[in-house]
């Protein structure tokens, strides 16, 4: 299978890793400093599931060097949504399909917009990973998990020899009929997730560990929730008590990338996140205050640090 990383970032590099160790002829679409140290020392894993190191890699910034491939694993920012999938034309044959596992709910539309809605799959991608330094991932969690399907819930034949793909490569992956219900879900939690960690600077077991800030955390979860069921009917009713599940259940020092980013003084995907929950709340006559005040109070970063 040939297959092409559009964005090879933490999470693209951290699975499309594990494909090209397992014999999957895999390039990677990168840039600056990080595509520099990928030409010149390979990719590097360090991960509890097993380091590994990668010395010679199909590494670009031009998805034209690479051609058509089957499958392009979609893994950009969700603010480089549009201009990537125009960059990515090049990957596109006949028969190639689009596997998304970007954060926020409206990236399948986004990509179809440019590229067609038959070669879009949905998908969504559990992995706590950054890009520790350039040219070398570090995931940080003991799970490393992509769920993904067709949205009109068939099993077709290009996302069986995707989940054989994976599965050959030792990564955790499911096929499943509901994508739609399951991107909704990590929705609900990450929007949370992102919104709180980086509004308060603190990792998810420093904000669940203060009573007051884990009522804010549990409000955003219901905002979201609430939206949710507006725009996605099949959600279930324990669709808010499964979101603060996950989110107590995580390892006391996760934190969402968003606050990452920015620390280091990178954009944010905040008007992706806070930002979408506030848009669809403001559709359905919704209220959404804690959003509106993440969205607002971290609007100045959103580009980046302020000048």
């Amino acid at each position: 299978m040939k297959i092409a990383v559009m964005g090879a970032g933490a999470l693209g590099c951290y699975f499309g890793g594990r494909l090209a160790a397992s014999g999957a002829k895999v390039s990677f679409i990168a840039r600056g400093a990080h595509l520099e140290a990928l030409q010149r020392e390979g990719l590097k894993i360090e991960s509890p599931l097993g380091d590994l190191h990668l010395p010679q890699i199909q590494a670009t910034s031009n998805p034209a060097d690479i051609g058509p491939v089957d499958l392009v694993l979609f893994l950009v920012k969700l603010y480089d949504t549009e201009a990537a999938a125009e960059a990515m034309l090049p990957l596109l044959g006949s028969n190639t399909a689009v596997a998304t596992f970007q954060n926020g709910v409206n990236s399948t539309d986004r990509i179809a917009a440019v590229a067609g809605h038959d070669r879009v799959i949905s998908g969504i991608a559990l992995i706590p990973a950054d890009v520790r330094a350039p040219g070398t991932i570090r995931h940080s969690g003991p799970f490393a998990r992509l769920v993904f399907g067709e949205a009109d819930g068939s099993e077709s034949q290009r996302c069986k020899l995707f989940l054989s793909a994976l599965e050959t490569a030792g990564v955790d992956a499911a096929l499943i009929p509901d994508i739609t219900v399951k991107v909704w879900e990590k929705f609900i939690m990450l929007s949370a997730l992102s919104a709180i960690t980086a509004l308060a600077r603190l990792t998810i077991g420093q904000v669940l560990a203060d009573p007051d800030c884990a009522g804010l955390l549990r409000n955003a979860v219901e905002e979201t929730c609430a939206v949710g069921r507006k725009a996605c009917p099949q959600l279930p009713e324990d669709a808010k008590a499964r979101g603060m599940a996950t989110l107590e259940g995580l390892p006391s020092g996760v934190r969402a990338s968003m606050l990452d980013d920015l620390e280091r003084g990178k954009r944010l995907e905040l008007m992706d996140l806070s930002g979408e929950v506030v848009r669809l709340g403001e559709l359905h006559g919704i209220a959404t205050p804690v959003h509106s005040v993440v969205a607002r109070a971290l609007h100045p970063f959103v580009n980046g640090q302020p000048a």
